[in-house]
């Protein structure tokens, strides 16, 4: 879209941000997609290897010549490092459109989301390395590391060192959890050395429309017999559930509602203190809706529905506090299908800088 900040009207998404505690993020690093959200009431945004792809390859004409800029600069470095030289240039230019909102919420907000590279995600050093130095490109950065059994060692090494944790890879209640007590771990080394906290500002994504993308491959390939409708409410049930869990806990990391399916996961998840961050095309047509906002975080799931979907051991397994065990993370049919498709967009940015680099003949 090319609409500029003056031709918006008033809308839910605006409505929203102006009278319940839900914060609106933006699922993209485009800047020009930022700047429109904003303009929704978004304040803050968040990436992935997927989007970054895409964002770079839908503006070749700005970010080919500059992978060949930065190939003749540095005749040595490989098409990962390139390719990660202009992720890092394009999110230090998508965070800057953030700084404003970043000192008005005093760090809770305002963020711009960078993701470590999914080829680290067997060592939890590496990661926390990675996020350390991704942390320090702009003050308002904040760092995806998954939750997977490596990814909640490197969340808690991360956080104690100061980086403001988006966790990312996470699609259940036991992801979530665990990774919330991760970030207090690493928050409460950090204030017994009396090292400042009060301007972080991390989250635990779960990625709902993805959990219920798993449950359909699951129902299809289990054949099961049930109303398809209900498995639309999955990662909404989830993240309801997690959000209790995280209020009975008392963590202090916000829950961030991801990869969107429906408009459910945005408009039933309103009223918690919680992020939402749809991507630009839906923000759009949420926006241009006639919907009246309504808070439904507390709003439980209808009974009829829940009755479908803990009939589903695998949703069990996602719906429970205790439902996967932290060595399990790495297993489960989402997170693998979500690092083996991350990895696959860092491919394609390698094959993409190598095509600027070395063409074919």
């Amino acid at each position: 879209m090319s609409l500029t900040s003056t031709e918006y009207t008033p809308g839910p998404l605006l409505t929203a941000a102006r009278t319940t505690p839900t914060a609106l993020w933006n699922d993209s690093a485009d800047p020009d997609e930022l700047r429109q959200s904003i303009a929704f009431g978004g304040v803050g945004a968040t990436c992935n290897p997927t989007i970054a792809y895409t964002c770079i390859n839908q503006k070749k004409e700005r970010w080919l010549p500059r992978i060949a800029q930065i190939a003749q600069e540095r005749p040595e470095a490989s098409e990962s490092e390139i390719g990660w030289q202009v992720v890092r240039e394009m999110s230090i230019e998508g965070a800057a459109l953030y700084e404003d909102i970043f000192e008005e919420h005093k760090g809770r907000n305002g963020r711009l989301s960078m993701q470590t590279d999914p080829r680290l995600a067997r060592s939890a050093t590496a990661l926390a390395d990675q996020a350390e130095e991704f942390s320090g490109l702009a003050k308002n950065i904040i760092v995806k590391i998954p939750a997977t059994s490596t990814g909640i060692e490197a969340i808690e090494e991360a956080t104690y060192r100061g980086v403001s944790v988006n966790v990312t890879v996470s699609f259940t209640v036991a992801q979530a959890v665990r990774a919330g007590e991760a970030i207090e771990r690493g928050l409460a080394r950090r204030e017994a050395e009396g090292k400042d906290v009060s301007t972080m500002g991390p989250v635990v994504t779960i990625m709902v429309g993805r959990l219920d993308d798993w449950l359909k491959i699951v129902a299809k390939r289990e054949q099961l017999f049930l109303d398809p409708g209900h498995l639309e409410w999955a990662g909404v049930a989830a993240f309801k559930r997690a959000y209790q869990e995280f209020q009975a806990r008392g963590l202090r990391a916000r829950l961030l509602s991801a990869a969107f399916r429906n408009v459910m996961h945005w408009s039933e998840l309103v009223g918690g203190d919680v992020v939402i961050s749809p991507p630009f095309a839906w923000q759009a047509l949420i926006n241009a809706s006639d919907y009246t906002v309504e808070p439904r975080m507390d709003r439980p799931v209808d009974a009829d529905i829940m009755r479908t979907l803990l009939s589903i051991p695998e949703f069990v397994r996602a719906y429970e506090p205790e439902g996967l065990s932290v060595e399990e993370f790495d297993t489960f049919g989402a997170t693998v299908r979500t690092l083996r498709g991350f990895l696959a967009a860092d491919a394609d940015l390698d094959a993409l800088v190598r095509d600027v680099i070395m063409p074919e003949p």
